[in-house]
């Protein structure tokens, strides 16, 4: 009897640890190319494979998160008109269906990021040259808006007020935006729901771009993307503020189309994808007491490398490559960081975002 207990509870312990093996992913795409909005898939952290589970009509869902729940997810609905917006859609996390709740206007074109800390959502609107503050409860309401400015030498890229990246600091203390044109990085308070202008962040080099903003586990430190200088800029985080660390090539070509940052789970790897040119990731390698970066090694992918991401156990690697109409799949040697492809492409037409959820079946 004993033993048949002690194998039934083996059985159990088999199927608890395959089924966190599987989670929810969501993909975000541009619908201009024959997709219908959002899908929903369960990713096999062990083999790789991806299973297609529903979709959701959302008119450009460049960019989504998914709140701490694991049921809500806010998705902006990229475009250059009235229909700019922050749509709330509900999950269910076990299937993968999705509702759409409500589309909340952006007041600011194209918006192209949005993160939430639970209380308040923010989008950064990249023609709108802004980022809109929302407030989070019954209903979703947008409370204010902050803008960027201009200021970079570039008169084709920064000719006018563009904001790329808003998200929290690890304190829960602050917001920082990155204000692309100005190259520089912005500072806001949070007091509850409200947001409170802080200055600058950080400054940094002129013609950078400033785009996507990663922070290590400790809080310690944050790492900038730049589009347009393709570099990952290095600083150490403390109450609102960056100091400047380190500059390290990320696109060796000067194509000035960098992208996407982010690390490794257990904060030894950082990867960078780069766009228009020697299209591919570009891998570093981290000092966890100092930050700093060394590159170790680069990743050819398919066309265009828009976002990325790297599975909650750190053994997988999915890049949306938009202009392939797909997601390429790489499996992580967490040893050394190094990728390879796995050829197990999940086929999405103009796939630009993937973001995970834990499943809890």
């Amino acid at each position: 009897m004993r033993l048949k207990i002690l194998f039934t509870l083996s059985i159990l312990g088999i199927c608890q640890m395959q089924a966190q093996e599987k989670v929810m992913m969501l993909v975000g795409t541009y619908t201009d190319g024959g997709s219908k909005g959002i899908y929903s898939y369960r990713f096999d952290q062990t083999t790789g494979d991806a299973e297609a589970l529903d979709s959701l009509a959302v008119k450009n869902p460049s960019y989504l998160t998914i709140a701490r729940d694991g049921r809500t997810v806010y998705a902006v609905s990229e475009t250059n008109d009235e229909n700019a917006s922050l749509n709330t859609i509900r999950l269910n996390p076990n299937s993968g269906a999705m509702q759409l709740l409500e589309s909340t206007p952006v007041m600011g074109g194209d918006p192209c990021y949005v993160s939430t800390n639970g209380n308040i959502a923010l989008t950064a609107n990249y023609s709108g040259g802004s980022m809109s503050v929302f407030r989070l409860g019954k209903q979703t309401t947008l409370t204010t808006r902050f803008l960027g400015a201009t200021g970079g030498p570039d008169l084709s890229r920064q000719e006018a007020p563009h904001v790329h990246c808003a998200c929290f600091t690890p304190d829960r203390k602050y917001a920082l935006a990155t204000d692309f044109s100005a190259d520089r990085i912005l500072s806001y308070r949070l007091n509850g729901q409200q947001v409170i202008a802080n200055g600058v962040a950080a400054d940094v080099s002129a013609d950078s771009g400033p785009r996507h903003i990663v922070f290590s586990n400790d809080g310690r430190f944050a790492y900038l993307m730049s589009e347009l200088s393709g570099k990952v800029t290095v600083f150490s985080y403390s109450q609102g503020r960056l100091k400047r660390l380190q500059e390290i090539v990320s696109d060796s070509v000067c194509a000035r189309g960098g992208a996407d940052i982010h690390l490794s789970p257990d904060g030894r790897f950082l990867y960078s994808s780069n766009r228009l040119r020697a299209e591919g990731i570009a891998i570093f390698s981290v000092d966890s007491k100092t930050g700093m970066l060394t590159r170790i090694g680069y990743q050819p992918t398919a066309a265009h490398p828009r976002q990325f991401n790297i599975t909650p156990n750190g053994r997988y690697l999915l890049c949306c490559c938009r202009d392939s109409n797909k997601i390429q799949v790489f499996r992580r040697d967490m040893k050394t960081g190094m990728l390879t492809d796995t050829h197990q492409d999940i086929r999405v037409s103009k796939a630009v975002c993937a973001q995970f959820v834990a499943s809890k079946r």
